[in-house]
């Protein structure tokens, strides 16, 4: 009996995942050492890779980045399929939602902060949907919202700014 192999072809635009998603889940790594005021206000650091990604190389590469980020990041944290996972999970699910719509608008008027603050919401009312349903089955969870939605309009928008100053500066 021969012991067989299976040989993957691994491509030029593998690579240039790997790459992005390493640095994504650098910035979650860094992300979760810096304290917070309140358990799950953070400013989403490896979103500005995603979304650099999503102008760069289009929705699929942004989406494998996002994915490959939350479960990465989440092993390395030793948080694998416990909620705080869950919670990330579907925050990134929501937010590639979203941007998977954001992509199609004018980019005239609609850009890089936009598509941030967009992400941002939905990652966030994703979350809080997840906590409501499954965590803390109780409507006092939205009371949250509004901390949660002012966190996401400033985070949102900073990220965005960021991820305009790098396209501008790459070109």
């Amino acid at each position: 009996m021969t012991a067989s192999t299976i040989e993957l072809k691994v491509t030029a635009a593998d690579r240039r995942i790997a790459r992005y998603a390493a640095a994504a889940i650098a910035l979650t790594l860094v992300e979760a050492a810096l304290p917070s005021p309140l358990p799950g206000v953070k400013p989403g650091l490896a979103n500005i890779v995603v979304l650099v990604v999503l102008a760069r190389h289009g929705w699929r590469d942004a989406a494998w980045v996002a994915l490959l980020r939350v479960v990465a990041g989440s092993l390395l944290l030793g948080q694998f399929l416990a909620p705080g996972f869950f919670l990330g999970l579907t925050g990134a699910l929501a937010s590639l939602a979203v941007l998977a719509v954001a992509v199609r608008l004018p980019g005239r008027w609609f850009g890089p902060v936009t598509a941030s603050v967009l992400a941002a919401f939905a990652h966030i009312g994703g979350q809080l949907l997840l906590a409501r349903v499954w965590l803390v089955p109780h409507d006092g969870v939205f009371y949250l919202a509004p901390v949660f939605a002012a966190s996401a309009l400033v985070f949102g928008i900073v990220n965005g700014l960021v991820v305009a100053r790098l396209l501008r500066d790459a070109k």
